[in-house]
């Protein structure tokens, strides 16, 4: 999880630096989405397990590992350019907003595909932790509420429009759902070992 998402994003922080006259998110504001995702993965080893997957002992394989990352991890970039042009199209953001929207989006992206990365099986159909889910949806929410607080502001957030969080919806469930896809390609081409 935490191999696809930060590929992506370095990915997306390299690509946004190539055509834009700021960076894609100041490095506090990076230190802070890294911090939120990290705690909101706290309650992994609460996590329940797929019982197909406790059938043998597994061990660390780091090629399915590089793997699952080159498959996942551009999928995320392709979102985050998405939003990076509805920032600087749709929305005409500078860089305050630009930075705003691209912390949303990115929190949300990295959180909330957790539910979906943690199982080979359906999301829905693989239940996780209530503390997981808990959390997690829990981190969104304060990570969401931030631009709006005087520490928001302190960090170079501003409170995007209320149309930002449609898209921003929009954006997230469609990312979601494509890598459940990619994530349904990549286990039906990959033996599980």
């Amino acid at each position: 999880m935490g191999t696809s998402s930060n590929f992506g994003n370095m990915f997306s922080m390299a690509g946004g630096t190539l055509f834009l006259p700021f960076l894609p998110m100041l490095p506090v504001q990076i230190l802070l989405n890294n911090m939120l995702y990290d705690f909101s993965e706290i309650p992994i080893p609460l996590d329940n397990v797929d019982e197909e997957y406790l059938v043998r002992p597994r061990k660390w394989d780091m090629s399915f590992i590089r793997n699952f990352m080159m498959a996942v991890g551009p999928v995320s970039s392709i979102f985050d350019f998405l939003t990076f042009f509805v920032m600087l199209k749709v929305f005409r953001a500078g860089e305050a907003l630009f930075h705003t929207g691209w912390f949303m989006e990115s929190i949300a992206t990295q959180t909330l595909v957790v539910f979906i990365i943690r199982t080979t099986r359906n999301p829905f159909k693989s239940r996780p932790n209530p503390w997981l889910a808990g959390i997690s949806l829990a981190v969104v929410a304060i990570a969401l509420a931030i631009p709006f607080t005087p520490f928001g502001r302190y960090l170079g957030f501003v409170p995007p429009p209320s149309l930002f969080f449609l898209v921003l919806a929009g954006i997230t469930a469609t990312y979601l759902t494509l890598v459940e896809y990619v994530k349904r390609l990549f286990f039906r081409r990959t033996a599980l070992r």
